[in-house]
């Protein structure tokens, strides 16, 4: 009984698995074949950080900061809001007979992850090169940017699972992120002031763990959710 029970496990793992790997190859052959999206998000980061070049003769450090995380807040809607919000109920019945609601968020959610992290390191070299680098702890910054990434990507995929069940999702959309991405944003910028000091004497730990928790919460509160929303 338990060797049979052990292979029916292990073969509803690779099946979730494979599930996940399906999806994620999915939305990036979808993306390849759609580059202009892609390249539009590039092309509205690149004009927003030369917006604030020609608007500002000199940035403060913390000016510099905030406008960043400002910057990558509204490039990460335009790229990952999206993600629900474009399939059709075609494509939901067809996802329905493929894979498991748990499978779809956790895709959704390997992908989004990885395209908040290549936007934001493309984000962060263009808004260095056009406006200068204050920074003296670059590593540091880095792993906030890599943690600001995730709380993005969970956000908005959530949000946007739940403003795709809805009627007017445009106007949804915001008003379901606004309670939620304010507090990550001000987590974010606070948490990226110490990369200007020129020593990180202590480590702002609770700051971490914070933003941590919200988004735990967040991957739970998808993980809870989507599986109601799955059968509308």
């Amino acid at each position: 009984m338990y060797p049979q029970f052990i292979k029916l496990t292990f073969a509803a793992r690779m099946n979730f698995s494979k599930s996940i790997w399906f999806l994620i190859k999915k939305d990036l052959l979808i993306e390849w074949r759609q580059r202009y999206a892609f390249n539009g998000i590039i092309l509205y980061l690149a004009s927003v950080v030369f917006l604030i070049y020609v608007s500002f003769m000199e940035l403060k450090p913390e000016m510099w900061l905030t406008l960043f995380w400002i910057v990558m807040l509204f490039t990460s809607v335009n790229a990952v809001a999206k993600s629900f919000l474009q399939e059709g109920r075609a494509r939901w019945l067809y996802y329905y007979s493929i894979a498991s609601p748990y499978a779809i968020i956790v895709a959704k959610m390997i992908y989004n992850l990885s395209l908040m992290l290549i936007l934001c390191i493309i984000g962060l070299i263009i808004y260095s090169v056009v406006l200068g680098n204050p920074l003296l702890h670059p590593y540091y910054f880095l792993l906030v940017v890599i943690l600001g990434s995730f709380s993005f990507s969970l956000t908005f995929t959530l949000m946007s699972a739940l403003a795709s069940k809805a009627g007017n999702s445009a106007m949804i959309m915001p008003i379901l992120s606004f309670p939620i991405v304010v507090p990550i944003l001000l987590l974010l910028v606070k948490l990226s002031r110490e990369a200007l000091y020129g020593g990180i004497l202590e480590w702002p730990l609770k700051d971490f763990a914070l933003l941590i928790s919200l988004d735990a919460v967040m991957l739970v509160m998808a993980m809870l959710l989507f599986p109601f929303l799955w059968r509308d």
